[in-house]
This record gives C-alpha cells, structure tokens and sequence, in this order.
C-alpha cells in the first residue's frame, strides 16, 4: 500500500516532492505509535489494520498543502514564499477536511456491543493518525519543500512529460465540465438515476446479505456426542472410529494435525466436561492456491462422516476470526416444566433442521448419568452393631475416597486418597451387593444397610431471565439462506405448534440479537456523524446552505458502494456498513476544495461561473492525487493483493469504490449544483479596514509612527 500511494505521489510530483511525502508518512505512523503506546494500546493485528485503512488518508492533506506550493514554485515563486501563500489560501479547507474525515470515524467508536469492542481500536487508529498528519502537512512538509528551493522542480525528461499529461489533464476535465454545464439537467438526472439504480439492487436482491462475514480459521471440530450412560471408553472407541473417516477424506498435506480426545466438547462459547462427550481437533496447513478451503473440505466429508455407524450423534464446529458472535440460528426455548422443556426443544430442533441451508443442529442440554440416591436405615444399622456414621464413611470410599495422609515430593504437597477400585462403581446395583463387616465377626450386603433409589441426574440446568432454557443453534450456508431469512421462517413455523406448549416461549439471541443491536447503532451514529461534518463545514464556510451542498456527495458514494458490491459481487455485510459511516467524512474531501477554492474567487471579483470552471480546473490534479492515494493505500486490503480478508477487505472495499465513484461524480455534479443555486447570490468582499497608526515611546523618549 505505502509503495503504490508513493508512486501517485510521484506521478503528480515528481520524485524529489513525493519523497518528502513520503517522510511525512513515517513521522505520522511514527507519532500514532508513539501516542498508542502512551495509552497503553498492544501491537496487534487490529492497530496494523487500521494503519493499512489510514496510510492513504495520511499523505492527502500533505499533497493539498505540497500541491499548492508545486503550483507556485513552477511559476517561479521562492520556496518560502509559496509556502506562506499556499498555506493562506487552502489552510482552512484542509483542516475542514481531515476534521470531517476524523467526525466521520469518531462516532464508530460508540459502535456497542462486542462487534463495536473488537473494532473500538481501528477509528481510533485513524483519528489519530490524521491528527498527527495535519501537524506534519502544516509543520515539517513546508519547511522541508520550502528548504530545497527550485532543486524540489526537476528539469528532467519525466518531469517534462509530467507537466505535458497534467496539463492535459486539466484542459480535457475542463472542457468536458463546460459540456456538461451546458447541459446541467441531463447529467444531473442521470446521476439521480444511478442513485435510484443502486437503491434497487439493493431492494432487488442483487447483492446479497452476509451481516458477519468472518475469516475462517483453518481449524474445525467433530463432534461425538454420546448418550449419558456411555463410559469414557465407549466414548474414545467411537470417537476414533469416526476418526478414521475424517482422515480418509483429507488429502496428502492437507492436515497439519487430527487429534482425538473423550471427555471433554470445545464449543465457541464453554468447554463441557463428560465422559459422554468425544471430540476430533482437524488442525489444517496454512490456505495456499493450491488447497482446498475449509468450506469445501467439511462439505465434501460431511455426509460420509456423519453417517458413521454407532450411537453416537456427529456434529462439525468451525471456527472463524474476528470478534465472538453465536451461530446465525440461535434460539432459546424456555419453560419452567421440564418434561415439556425437552419435547418443544426437540420440536424445535426438527424445526430447524427443515429450515434451507441450515446444518449441523445441536443443543446446549446436557443429560444426567445414572445415579442411586442412598438412604441409611439407622434401625437396620443399629441391629447390625454398626454406628451410622461408619456405614456413611463405607458409602463415602467407595465414591470419592478419603484422603488418609499429607506426603512431600520436592517441596510440593500431596495428597494420599484410598477409595475402591473403579470397577468396583461401574454398575450402581453391583454397589448394593458388597460385603460390611459387621462387629463379632461376619458381614451383611451394603443394600440390607441402606434405602436405595436408582433414577437419573437432573444433568447441566441452564436458566434465562429466571426461567429453564435450553438453546436450540444450527449454522447456516450463506449462499442458500441469510441470517434474518431464516430466523423469521423459523418463527412461523413454531407459530403453528405453539399450541402444544403452552408453558413454552422462545428468545432469539446469537448472530440475529448482534445484528439488530449493531443494525441500531448504525442509524444514530451516521445521523451523529453527519451532524458533526455539518457544524464544521457550517463553520468554516460561514453558511448554512453550502455544506448540504457538500453533503451531496454522501449518496454519491453509496452509489459507487452499490456498484463496487454488484461488480465484486461481494455482501452487504456490517463492515461494509461501516466502511460506508467512515467514507461519509472521506468523500466530502473534493467537494471542500473545490468549493473552497470557487469561493475564494468570487470574493476575488469573478462571476459565479467562472469561478467555478476556474476553481475546477485549478483544484483537478489536487482531487485526483488524494483520491489516488487514498485508493492506493487501500487497495491491497481492498482487492486481497497478498490474502484476501473477509473481515477487514469489505470496509476496504466500500471506501474504494464508493471515493472511486463519488470524486468522479464530485468533479462534475458539484461545480453544476455550485453554479446553479449560488449564480445570484454574489457575495460582499470584506472591507478592508485602515491600518491603526500608534505612536510608541521607547524607554530612550524616542517616537516611532
């Protein structure tokens, strides 16, 4: 990214100027470290990111102020001189600019919930960033371009051809302006016409929804679930088994490691512990162009798999990067009796399973074991000779034993427990049958001692808002179904048998309770966004009505979005979204400039026309070379040059094809609306006010006018 953003700069500027550019890009990269160390941040993938996403926005208010002094200097001005002038005349409209690109961002911060903690730092990064940018482009770039004189313009070839195309540039962007300003009406509504256009394929469906779109770690799960009877041994036996099956699917060097482990169930929220749980770990090499991804694997070893005989129940777990989210179907079923509990929840299950797209359906209810509650029967005890407490210390060894010594190994404290065999507890009956020793010699079956109740343990209970609960969660294929699709199929459906349980009500929550509590944030903190760029270019152009004007490239945008998607063929996911919030404050850059510089001119004395032709093609190579850079910086993560990213590419993406789109369009529709609604309003200049003569005495009575 920082390579391609040089060459624009070099491009535009030739080499010497893009290179004091290009140290403005170290100090401001530099300076945000700096400043995140200082609040106490880590180096981690999340800050590098939000590097990536502001390295283009980092040169752009530096190549306003070094475009402005190349101007100059071409022109034969002195360094120093170009220098002061080019900071007078667009020192405000840069800080306006980095000030709406840093509103734009800022609210994002606000974003709640755990989507908006993992993202907390990016905004961050890039408020920063920029700020740090605007004390070099004011401070140390000046100086710097200032300080190399008339060597910063090389009389080279390249800088002749340089000179040759830029020209060229502005003659043919100006005649295609005066073209279009001749025919202001048809171009206008054919701009609102692709507004229109993109609103449809939205509505239409041509771009598909995808809220959380995550990278996929190259790691999944099968899962064995057996039934609460089996022993850690069944359990590992037929969890190898399956095991044999997963191997046979995987190609030579496609695994970097199968693990097999019984008695404990990884999930994406806890692990559960029981000797009815078996697991396999798929631990794959890194994706190279030649592998097979993670999708395509568990998909083509899902049916063999989970048809593998045996009584256990087989699910796939995958793992993905990014913040925690719950699956895309994710539904609570909850009563406070039991028995109905567990049949609505099965009959949701069956729901779910009918569902398009959905797979591997599970539940969070973890059934009990076999257990028998013991009783003493202190008469029989008693007529036995034995005391109650010892029949209760015999039951107590034979389950968790009874610790008769404290022993030293190396310093460490051990512990010595004496408890019957394991085998000895395999069967709960078989207890009832071993021999107590009674006094005077002789030995009576334990069962003869004891009241026993053999039944099952109530298992893991989980509750919801003071109510049992069993969550119901199935993932879901993207490509067939979405999130919020399927989430409101699933509540007709139980609409129809909701009937049969009357004590039973469902919660939704996973994916669909993050995406409605992101989805509302969204609205609000664009709102809040807009209103913040709105007060700074209120106040900085001392209007209330040129700033809506600006605004207009804000749908502008949206629309190269769209198009950016349809072409791309990428989902509308949250962080598109949210690249969209963060390119509101980026793509009302060009329309800052350009309107800036046409006001300057109708102050100067210009009719409202040829001030905006003129401020066009003066501000032309100054739009494109921010737009460019910012474009480079991104277009690596943009693009997947190097790896594409699921989770950072889409807000890459949105910011390049909405700025690509919008800056084109800024260049044509802003000057026409420009001309359009402020062609009778010409302004007053300032009067110029008669300097203030003092006299000033001196310590030595001396008098100076």
């Amino acid at each position: 990214g920082l390579i391609l953003v040089l060459a624009v700069c070099w491009g535009f500027l030739g080499s010497r100027i893009a290179l004091m550019v290009s140290l403005g890009v170290v100090f401001s990269v530099s300076g945000t470290f700096w400043f995140l160390q200082g609040y106490g941040s880590t180096l981690n993938v999340s800050v590098l990111l939000g590097i990536v996403i502001v390295l283009g926005m980092l040169v752009d208010d530096a190549v306003v102020v070094v475009e402005a002094m190349y101007f100059r200097m071409q022109r034969g001005m002195r360094g120093i001189d170009a220098a002061m002038e080019s900071l007078q005349e667009v020192g405000l409209p840069v800080i306006a600019a980095v000030s709406t690109t840093i509103a734009a961002f800022m609210p994002l911060m606000l974003l709640p919930g755990i989507v908006g903690k993992f993202m907390f730092i990016i905004p961050f990064v890039v408020t920063v960033g920029l700020a740090v940018s605007l004390v070099e482009a004011f401070w140390m770039l000046p100086a710097h371009v200032s300080s190399m004189g008339g060597s910063a313009l090389s009389k080279s070839r390249t800088q002749a051809i340089r000179e040759r195309w830029t020209h060229h540039v502005r003659t043919g962007y100006t005649r295609a302006l005066i073209h279009v300003m001749r025919r202001p009406g048809r171009y206008l509504l054919l701009a609102f016409f692709l507004f229109i256009a993109s609103c449809g394929a939205l509505a239409s469906g041509m771009v598909k929804f995808q809220f959380f779109a995550f990278d996929p770690i190259r790691l999944f799960y099968v899962n064995v679930d057996m039934p609460a009877k089996a022993s850690i041994e069944d359990t590992l036996r037929q969890t190898m088994v399956v095991e044999q099956r997963v191997r046979a699917h995987l190609r030579e060097g496609e695994a970097r490691s199968v693990t097999s482990l019984a008695g404990i169930k990884f999930t994406d929220v806890e692990p559960l512990y029981g000797d009815q749980y078996g697991q396999i770990a798929v631990s794959l090499n890194p994706g190279r162009a030649d592998m097979r991804r993670l999708e395509e694997i568990i998909n083509e070893m899902r049916p063999d798999v989970s048809a593998t005989p045996g009584p256990g129940e087989i699910s796939f777990l995958e793992l993905s990067g990014g913040p925690p989210t719950g699956k895309p179907i994710s539904v609570k079923v909850r009563s406070d009796d039991p028995a109905e509990l567990r049949a609505a929840a099965d009959e949701m299950k069956r729901i779910v399973g009918r569902i398009k797209g959905s797979k591997d359906v599970t539940d969070d209810d973890v059934p009990g074991r076999n257990e028998l509650a013991l009783t003493i029967d202190v008469d029989a005890a008693r007529n036995a000779g034995l005391d109650p407490g010892q029949v209760a210390r015999l039951i107590g060894l034979h389950v968790d034993g009874e610790i008769i010594a404290d022993l030293r190994d190396r310093g460490e404290k051990m512990e010595l427990r004496v408890r019957s065999a394991r085998d000895s507890v395999g069967n709960v009956r078989a207890l009832l049958d071993d021999p107590v020793a009674i006094p005077g010699g002789g030995s009576v079956p334990l069962g003869t001692l004891v009241h026993a109740e053999e039944g099952k343990s109530p298992g893991l209970v989980r509750h919801w808002n003071l109510r049992r609960a069993i969550t119901v969660e199935a993932d879901l294929d993207l490509e067939a179904n979405n999130t919020a699709a399927a989430n409101d199929e699933l509540k007709a459906e139980w609409e129809k048998v909701r009937d049969r349980f009357p004590t039973s009500d469902l919660d939704f929550s996973g994916q669909l309770d993050d995406i409605n509590e992101s989805l509302n944030a969204m609205g609000p903190l664009f709102l809040l966004g807009l209103g913040l760029i709105y007060l700074i270019l209120a106040a900085q152009f001392r209007s209330y009505f040129q700033p809506l004007l600006i605004l207009v490239t804000v749908p502008l945008a949206f629309t190269g979005v769209t198009l950016g998607l349809v072409i791309s063929r990428n989902p509308l996911s949250l962080y598109t979204l949210y690249g969209v919030i963060a390119l509101t404050g980026i793509s009302v850059n060009a329309a800052i400039v350009l309107i800036s510089a046409a006001n300057d001119r109708r102050l100067a004395g210009m009719r409202t026309l040829h001030a905006t032709i003129y401020a066009a093609r003066r501000r032309v190579i100054a739009v494109l070379m921010t737009t460019g850079t910012t474009i480079a910086g991104l277009a690596s993560l943009a693009f997947g040059l190097g790896g594409k990213s699921l989770l950072w590419g889409p807000v890459a993406s949105s910011i390049v094809w909405g700025l690509a789109f919008s800056s084109v369009l800024t260049l044509f529709v802003i000057p026409v609306l420009y001309r359009f609604f402020l062609q009778q309003k010409q302004p007053k200049a300032p009067k110029k006010e008669k300097p203030l003569k003092l006299r000033i005495s001196d310590s030595y009575g001396t008098r100076r006018g």
